[in-house]
């Protein structure tokens, strides 16, 4: 039981045995003024009666104002669980754009490494027939060399 509870029920009860001890003298009759008429009737009951209708007046605006704020609360769960499924179809959109996004780049990647590797065979391709021609270039030209020492050689020890 909450404190505020306890403490309602305490005075309750006190105000209850007050009312039972006092019951000869709030029952006893007096002329009272309305205003508009004058009346005789039991003070302490007509205040009992207020007392009884004011407390049932707090009653009904207590409620009224805890069944607002249960609406309240109600209504901003439901805005929240609206947000955040909004939130989480955004996130779900994201997460696939950002998946086509980089299976487009992996993609482009591929592509540049695939020419790049096409232009690298080819150049080095190129480069090979450049170093074979330049080889057998070099093989005549030592062997024109050769073949000139060896008639030099030759012309010389035929002398």
């Amino acid at each position: 039981m909450k404190v505020g509870a306890f403490i309602l029920f305490v005075l309750l009860a006190l105000i209850s045995l007050f009312m039972v001890l006092n019951w000869p003298a709030i029952m006893t009759p007096t002329a009272l003024n309305f205003g508009i008429t004058k009346v005789i009737a039991p003070l302490g009951l007509v205040m009992l009666g207020l007392l009884v209708l004011l407390t049932a007046l707090f009653l009904a605006y207590a409620i009224y104002l805890q069944t607002s704020v249960l609406l309240g609360a109600r209504r901003h769960a439901k805005e929240l669980h609206t947000n955040r499924e909004l939130a989480d179809r955004a996130e779900a959109s994201r997460f696939t754009e950002l998946q086509k996004f980089m299976a487009t780049e992996i993609q482009k990647q591929a592509m540049i490494e695939a020419d790049l590797r096409a232009a690298i065979m080819h150049r080095f391709d190129t480069i090979s027939i450049e170093l074979n021609s330049t080889v057998s270039q070099m093989d005549n030209v030592f062997a024109a060399y050769i073949g000139e020492l060896e008639d030099r050689i030759e012309s010389k020890l035929a002398r």
